[in-house]
This record gives structure tokens, C-alpha cells and sequence, in this order.
């Protein structure tokens, strides 16, 4: 039997085996590597196909027998085929799947600057895709002629690339620049795809600029690459029909609203709906301080309430796959809407402030539902990017709800 697989050293979490079963190779496996392995592992006769990611997209080139033009082009391989005979075929098909998110942007790069961050494998095939498209290449590393001291250089530039690992799970949050660095930008694609938005990303979005994370290229390079192991054409319509299972699969629902307004219901709703776990923020607080948010409220005062569930936050909306019901006032700290932005749809769950039980909830009960809606209204109209208006008072319309999440 065929055996095809992706070989890397640390792969942890990986989407290979889930795209390339949909491309037709549902035995798709993780070979980790460790370089002392590398040369038996290459010699080998037990696979049929590989894919290559760091750190060895140069390091198995001394083991093919044939490359093609653009992996001799860029020194880079990220597929190799065994060949009938035998002899081992490497090709880098990073370069086609960059080429198609860079087509789903709509930027013409033509004549233009585009600046890539990382001197690295995936650098290399992003340089040849952008050299290909006819733009002024600048890769910047950190010790080489263009690096991150000098970028007033490059000011100039319209797309702005990340092929570095900067902002990659588990350093959510990160960057490795600030899009003021280029104030002309006219389009972000940042390689990464967990977390679904870095911190460049959303910066492109509070700008303006139209943005792309790395999943599309991932896909559409996957599928080149099954191209190769099995012989045969699939369409490019798989590739978004791929990324849409993807992100359906790993899109957190977040839910925000004020107390009451039926966030714990919905969520477990959805959760029976999907399959998703559900997270109550709420309940995940008091398991994890040992106090319920009343409480701590009660006791230490908001501020030392909301700086413990911004923390939590931070924590949960690193996770992907959830459904997480967040307290009423979550959105009054700003800090939270990345972490939970991140990898989220983000729900505001609209409801009759006259139906809005205020039992247990001691800011309703000190403020009043009307003054503290009045407080949120615009924060949830800030943090959310879907509203959903419902009456808990009928069976939730959970599939609606997704439906619409989906869409976004």
C-alpha cells in the first residue's frame, strides 16, 4: 500500500493528514525525524510521498535523484515522490500554493515593493512566487543587508509577507513588525494559520488593509502535492472547500452579551449541535480561583475581577474548536477582543433588557440592566461580527446561529 506522510521533527498538531485525506491519501501520516534519522529515513523504501517541513525543506536535497525547476530555482523542497524506478523526485510547490492566496488577495504586485519577513525555506518559495509575479522582492532577515533596523527602506512597499514563525501558536500576540513600518501597504498575508488571526493580521484589519492568512496556501500546496503522489488533476475548487472544513472545524463560537441574556444556553445548544466542547468563562473562573466572579466582585472589587478574566481569557481564546460563553462584561477591557477575535466568530446575543434576570449578578443588581446596557451597547457593538437577536424564552435556533457564524 501507498504510504504517504509529512516528515519534520516536532510536528505536534498537524492539518496535513485531515487535507490530504480529502485529496485522496486517508492514511496520511507524521514521520518526526531527528536529523541523526534523516539519511536512513530518506534511503528508506517505506513511503511513497512525502511533504517536508522545517527543518529539513533544504536538508533532503543531498538525497534526491531529480528536482524540479523551481526547487533547483529556490534550493527548497517541500515534496518528494519516489519514482517507479525508484529515484527520489523533489519539487517545492510552496511557490504554487503562495501564488493562489496571493491571487485570492486581489493585489497586482506588479512593479510594485513587497517586503518578506524571513530569510527562510518558506521565504525562499515566497520570493520566487512574488519575482514570478513581476514585484520588487525584498526579503528581510534579522542580520542581513535589509533587516528589522533599517525597514525605513522600505516604506514604500505594498504587500508586506510574514514568512517567519513570529505570532505562531503558542506566542499568540506577537509580531515581528508594526504595519506603521509601511504606510503605502496595500495588502498583509502573514503564513501562519493558528492563531487564524496573528497580531499583523489584525492590525491589517484595524487599518483597512485587505489581509490573508497562511491556511489557503497551505491547502493549495497540499494540493499540488497530491497531484504528484497520486498521478492525477483536482480541481481547484477542493482547495476552498478544504479550507471551509478547516475553519468549520476549528472556528471558535464566542459568545458575548449581557447577564442573562442566555450565552450558557446557547452555547450548550451549539456544543450539542457540533460536537464542540463548551466553555463557560464564568464556571472555568470560579474552577480556576476557587471563587465565583460574584464573589471575587464582592470581595476584591471589579478590577480585581475583570484583571483575572482578561488572564483567562487570554488563555482561552488560544484554543480552537470551542464554544465559549464569556461573562457580561468581558468586553469592557479592549484587551480582550484579540485573544478572543483570534480564532473566533464573536456572537452578540441580543434579548429584552425587561427579560434580563439579575439574581446573583451583583452589577446588574448595584446598576441596574438599563444603565449597565447602556455602558455596553457600544462595546458590544465594537467587539462582535454577528449579532443574533433571541428569546430564551423558545428553543434556541442554534443552527441558524451557526449557519450565519459560518458565513462570516
Amino acid at each position: 500500500m501507498a504510504r504517504f506522510g509529512l516528515l519534520g521533527k516536532t510536528l505536534g498538531h498537524s492539518f496535513s493528514p485531515f487535507i490530504h485525506a480529502r485529496f485522496g491519501a486517508p492514511g496520511y501520516a507524521l514521520f518526526e525525524v531527528s536529523e541523526e534519522e534523516l539519511a536512513a529515513f530518506m534511503r528508506g523504501g517505506a513511503w511513497t510521498g512525502i511533504n517536508v517541513t522545517v527543518p529539513y525543506k533544504k536538508a533532503v536535497v543531498p538525497y534526491l535523484d531529480a528536482l524540479s525547476g523551481i526547487a533547483r530555482r529556490t534550493g527548497s523542497v517541500n515534496t518528494v515522490v519516489r519514482l517507479p524506478d525508484g529515484r527520489l523526485f523533489g519539487d517545492n510547490t510552496d511557490v504554487a500554493g503562495f501564488t493562489a492566496a496571493a491571487s485570492r488577495l486581489g493585489l497586482d504586485v506588479k512593479g510594485k515593493k513587497a517586503v518578506v519577513l524571513g530569510s527562510g525555506g518558506a521565504g525562499v518559495a515566497v520570493r520566487a512566487a512574488l519575482e514570478d509575479m513581476g514585484a520588487d522582492c525584498v526579503v528581510v532577515s534579522r542580520s542581513g543587508e535589509d533587516n528589522y533596523g533599517n525597514l525605513d527602506r522600505h516604506a514604500d512597499a505594498a504587500l508586506v509577507v510574514n514568512a517567519t514563525p513570529v505570532g505562531m501558536f503558542p506566542h499568540n500576540g506577537e509580531a515581528p513588525v508594526s504595519l506603521a513600518a509601511f504606510p503605502r501597504c496595500e495588502g498583509v498575508i502573514d503564513l501562519i494559520y493558528n492563531p487564524a488571526r496573528t497580531r499583523l493580521l489584525m492590525e491589517a484589519e484595524e487599518r483597512g488593509v485587505p489581509c490573508e492568512n497562511g491556511l489557503y496556501m497551505l491547502v493549495a500546496q497540499a494540493r499540488r502535492s497530491a497531484e504528484l503522489f497520486h498521478g492525477r488533476p483536482i480541481e481547484e475548487k477542493e482547495v476552498g472547500a478544504v479550507c471551509d472544513a478547516l475553519r468549520a472545524q476549528t472556528l471558535n463560537l464566542v459568545l458575548i452579551g449581557m447577564p442573562g441574556c442566555g450565552k450558557s444556553t446557547m452555547a450548550r445548544a451549539l456544543g450539542a449541535l457540533t460536537g464542540r466542547e463548551v466553555v463557560d468563562a464564568d464556571e472555568a473562573f470560579t474552577a480556576r480561583f476557587s471563587r465565583s466572579p460574584a464573589e471575587v466582585i464582592r470581595e476584591d472589587g471589579e478590577a480585581a475581577f475583570r484583571d483575572r478574566e482578561s488572564a483567562l481569557l487570554r488563555e482561552l481564546g488560544r484554543r480552537t474548536g470551542i464554544v465559549l460563553a464569556t461573562g457580561g462584561g468581558a468586553v469592557t477591557r479592549e484587551e480582550n477582543y484579540a485573544p478572543l477575535h483570534q480564532n473566533g466568530v464573536i456572537v452578540w446575543l441580543k434579548r429584552e433588557l425587561a427579560a434580563l434576570p439579575d439574581a446573583g449578578r451583583p452589577l446588574s443588581q448595584s446598576r441596574g440592566a438599563a444603565a449597565l446596557y447602556a455602558e455596553r451597547e457600544p462595546l458590544y457593538r465594537r467587539f462582535a461580527d454577528l449579532a443574533w437577536e433571541w428569546d430564551e424564552g423558545v428553543p434556541p435556533d442554534a443552527q441558524g446561529l451557526l449557519a450565519a457564524a459560518l458565513g462570516q
